[in-house]
């Protein structure tokens, strides 16, 4: 079968791509809309500050407010930031990948 070169290539009927089936289209490879990330980001934080405010209560309770704040943060952010975030995003791109992807999803 002859092809004009400047329109589209057709596959004729005894090439090796018209026996194989279509590939399903791939998740798009950009990363997390601004909304996942928020979600994500208050995922790991949130768990982290009450965990973080429980734990360091009986220390620093008698402590101004802007430095258990200041502790808080000290110990909450870089876990967020290095570990826990990080998980959480591998996770959810492990989930997209294998959901089925659809319309209303793009």
């Amino acid at each position: 079968m002859t092809t004009d070169p400047i329109s589209p290539t057709v596959a004729d009927a005894t090439s090796p791509a018209a026996d194989r089936p279509a590939a399903p289209d791939p998740v798009p490879a950009g990363p997390p809309s601004v909304h996942v990330r928020a979600v994500i980001t208050w995922i790991a934080i949130f768990p982290l500050v009450a965990i973080g405010m429980l734990v360091l209560a009986p220390i620093t309770d008698s402590w101004h407010p802007v430095l258990r704040a200041l502790l808080l943060t000290l110990i909450v952010v870089p876990l967020a930031v290095y570990l826990v975030v990080p998980q959480l995003m591998r996770g959810y791109g492990a989930v997209r990948r294998r959901r089925p992807q659809t319309g209303a999803d793009a």
